[in-house]
């Protein structure tokens, strides 16, 4: 009776935890279900009471209006620039920084490597004025490079501090092998910690660029040139005092959405790897 009892229990248990779990799935796909239907909908049935979920006469005007009627090609341009420099800038720092941290003692390194997060730990608020003053004085205002050194200031602590822990957990007696073998500190670094640092290196990467690629508050403050607007920037130009074109603001946000879902599932399994060694290791 008993181990009947147990097993009842168990499948008690799976049963709740498949529910919990289905409700959570629809709670977040949600969201993205609707903004996909949304954006093949006639201007009327975006408005019914009730709403149609499923619209009755899909169209594909809105896309058309977006890439036709709308700055919005050029937008995602820009975004793309914007967070791809970004995100090599920024990845490239952390890996010699994080690689030093984690391999070398010197001092003042318990300092230098709180200090790091001290960037992350700061409100939007308190630093967007200093920045601002800093790309006034540097003529960088309104330009490509001008947000990349934001972005790159803005990701950066963090992508530091996942990557020492990551750099932690690699046994250091492969990196003496190498130097044994003859092999420079670069050279160890390049062909043996990187390598086995991949998950590591891939969740930076998402994180950095999903992070520059959804950014607003900064773009809207130091690109108000269209030459450099991003895409978060353009989906308000949607927006007017009186209305507010929802069928285009849809489909110009599946345009913006389309990249980070790409880049989560070319690089699913690696992410979570990295996130979840960084989180436990080190």
């Amino acid at each position: 009776m008993s181990a009947q009892a147990g097993m009842k229990q168990s499948k008690s248990f799976y049963l709740v935890v498949a529910i919990a779990s289905a409700i959570i799935i629809f709670i977040t796909l949600f969201p993205f279900v609707w903004m996909a239907l949304s954006s093949v909908k006639q201007l009327d049935e975006l408005y019914t009471v009730p709403p149609h979920w499923i619209p009755d006469h899909p169209t594909m005007q809105n896309f058309v209006k977006v890439f036709t009627e709308s700055n919005i090609p050029r937008y995602f341009l820009n975004s793309v620039v914007i967070s791809v420099g970004s995100t090599a800038l920024a990845l490239m720092l952390a890996i010699f920084a994080s690689y030093g941290f984690a391999r070398f003692n010197f001092t003042g390194k318990k300092f230098f490597q709180s200090f790091v997060l001290v960037g992350q730990l700061l409100p939007t608020a308190a630093i967007i004025v200093p920045l601002f003053i800093t790309l006034r004085v540097l003529g960088l205002m309104n330009t490509y490079w001008g947000l990349i050194l934001v972005y790159t200031i803005i990701t950066l602590p963090l992508s530091v501090y996942m990557l020492t822990s990551y750099f932690q957990a690699i046994p250091v007696e492969l990196e003496e092998a190498a130097v044994i073998d003859g092999a420079s500190r670069l050279g160890v670094l390049f062909r043996i910690t990187l390598p086995l640092s991949l998950p590591g290196i891939v969740a930076v990467l998402v994180y950095a660029f999903v992070t520059t690629w959804n950014e607003f508050i900064f773009a809207l403050c130091f690109a108000t040139d269209s030459s450099v607007k991003t895409l978060p920037i353009g989906l308000v130009e949607f927006s007017t005092e009186f209305t507010t074109d929802w069928g285009a603001v849809m489909a110009a946000s599946m345009v913006m959405t389309l990249p980070v879902a790409l880049l989560f599932v070319a690089f699913q399994r690696l992410f979570v790897g990295g996130l979840t060694s960084g989180a436990t290791k080190g």
